[in-house]
């Protein structure tokens, strides 16, 4: 998926929240955002708004000295949902349906994302949570996710931010977790998940981790490591949680399903769904 003007706005936004987040310098806030407005002058319009992120995010944490300026926020909302996951877990084993509500909380784990405007907290989580039990879903219902998974050999689940691994894990419990390899960044890019998400919330204890060999917030193809593109090219479904990943891989052609929530109203004008739509989109699947 391409960069659309909209993102330009997105970009100087969210690099000044960096920004502020790890100083209080206004000398460096202003340097941030003009060495910033200067890269969007300069950028191919053509290559996915992660590719562009990269490049920000190195530049911040660069000038600022920091290696991870989302530390603290990814740390507070794996330990918030962690203390919520028996009661995710129970509201999944005494559902009509544990696979759809598994689905729909997956979804709402996907509010966890610091790249959109206007952040997030633990009201916003626990009110998209309740929200997302009975809110339609577009695109491929959970149930032909299910038929997908069931019948597939292997499954690589590609994760997205910190926090919303938890609700992650419990849908990867419901898809036979022996069967599947999860993927986090290579390294800290905003609040998306990387391997010290994996390990503080157990995932790792329960499925093998893999990363996507660099620290974009998407899945950049180009610059995938060898065990993620082998991975890419063996498994029988790929499961893509949010909008990082939607720009990366929307193009893929392998059997796929996009799990997000439309966030931004680029995302939502890409897919043809109002903002705040929960999209549950199967691609490139074998017709049965």
């Amino acid at each position: 998926m391409k960069t659309f003007l909209d993102c330009i706005p997105c970009f100087t936004r969210q690099a000044l929240e960096a920004a502020r987040m790890v100083s209080d310098d206004e000398n460096l806030h202003e340097e941030v955002l003009r060495r910033v407005l200067g890269m969007a002058a300069g950028m191919d319009m053509e290559r996915t708004p992660p590719e562009m992120a990269l490049e920000i995010h190195r530049l911040i944490r660069s000038l600022s000295g920091s290696a991870d300026p989302y530390a603290e926020v990814k740390l507070r909302f794996n330990r918030m949902v962690l203390g919520m996951v028996d009661d995710l877990r129970a509201r999944i084993d005494a559902a009509p349906d544990p696979f759809d509500t598994a689905v729909r909380l997956a979804l709402a784990g996907n509010i966890i994302d610091f790249g959109t405007p206007g952040g997030v907290d633990p009201d916003k989580v626990l009110e998209t949570v309740h929200a997302s039990l009975t809110l339609p879903i577009h695109g491929t219902s959970p149930a032909g996710l299910q038929r997908a998974a069931t019948a597939a050999r292997s499954i690589l689940y590609v994760g997205d931010n910190a926090g919303e691994i938890v609700f992650d894990r419990l849908l990867i419990e419901r898809l036979g977790p022996e069967r599947g390899t999860f993927v986090v960044r290579s390294g800290p890019i905003i609040n998306d998940v990387t391997i010290e998400d994996a390990r503080a919330t157990g995932l790792a204890d329960l499925v093998e981790v893999i990363d996507t060999g660099s620290d974009a917030p998407g899945a950049l193809l180009a610059r995938a490591g060898p065990a993620f593109r082998r991975a890419l090219t063996t498994c029988d479904l790929v499961i893509a949680k949010g909008q990082g990943n939607y720009e990366t891989l929307s193009d893929l052609d392998h059997p796929v399903f996009f799990l997000l929530r439309a966030k931004c109203p680029v995302i939502a004008r890409h897919i043809g769904v109002p903002e705040g739509t929960m999209v549950v989109e199967g691609r490139n699947l074998p017709v049965s």
